[in-house]
């Protein structure tokens, strides 16, 4: 009998190898390797998602559960907000559109209001005003107003006047408004000021008395700084 060949002594060293690795004759040593890196890979990346959902549920913000026996005014989000932007609507004869800085981390709040008569452009530019700010959005003649500023309004020879609900000058821009008396606001959601008609229950309670400060039912509206209030509406619905 002859001297094996290569081929004949490369075969006799893989069988040999197979039986020291406990493989399967012709099996891939690398695909049994494969299988378990895979499943242990599996394991810590379920181990992974596990935690990061735990994590995510212990750290989200809780938000509480409106309390139906607020006062309506405590329902509503009146924020201290400053005009940095006001262009006339292309589309609206009475609107502006503006863009409110009110202190949030998504930047200014694009309103519009209906104000053309009342105020010019220039009058309108870096004015303190109150914002009205967990009113659902609404479209105004193609433009997407996020919430709303509060006015005084009074009857007069030329059919009425009207002015901003005006911030002490140095009430930081964001502040939400409290009401002398009366709990502190717990606001509803967006959804809930309109299901409920939230806004329309406080109008009527909602007047400058006279010395033109806004009041809700008798309660002042106050900032950090003092009362919020027109430049001359007495006695004026306020909306």
């Amino acid at each position: 009998m002859g001297a094996p060949t290569a081929a004949e002594l490369l075969e006799d060293l893989i069988a040999d190898l197979e039986g020291k690795l406990n493989l399967a004759p012709g099996s891939d040593p690398l695909i049994g390797k494969k299988g378990k890196e895979s499943k242990q890979q599996k394991k810590k990346s379920n181990e992974k998602k596990h935690k990061a959902k735990s994590k995510e549920n212990s750290t989200k913000k809780k938000v509480p559960a409106a309390d139906p026996n607020l006062p309506d005014i405590c329902k509503l989000e009146f924020k201290v907000g400053l005009i940095t932007k006001v262009w006339v609507h292309p589309d609206a004869d009475k609107l502006y559109c503006e863009e409110i800085d009110c202190g949030e981390d998504d930047g200014p709040r694009k309103i519009a209001s209906g104000l053309r008569k009342h105020y010019s452009e220039e009058e309108m530019l870096g004015k303190r005003v109150l914002v009205v700010a967990n009113l659902k959005a609404k479209n105004l003649v193609g433009f997407k107003s996020h919430g709303m500023v509060l006015c005084a309004a009074q009857a007069n020879e030329d059919g009425e006047k009207v002015e901003f609900i005006e911030p002490p000058e140095d009430a930081p821009l964001g502040e939400v408004v409290t009401f002398d008396g009366l709990p502190p606001p717990a606001p509803f959601s967006a959804s809930q000021v309109e299901k409920k008609k939230v806004f329309a229950a406080c109008m009527d309670g909602m007047k400058t008395n006279d010395d033109c400060v806004g009041t809700w039912n008798g309660h002042t509206f106050m900032t950090s700084s003092g009362p919020c209030k027109g430049k001359t509406v007495k006695g004026g619905v306020m909306r």
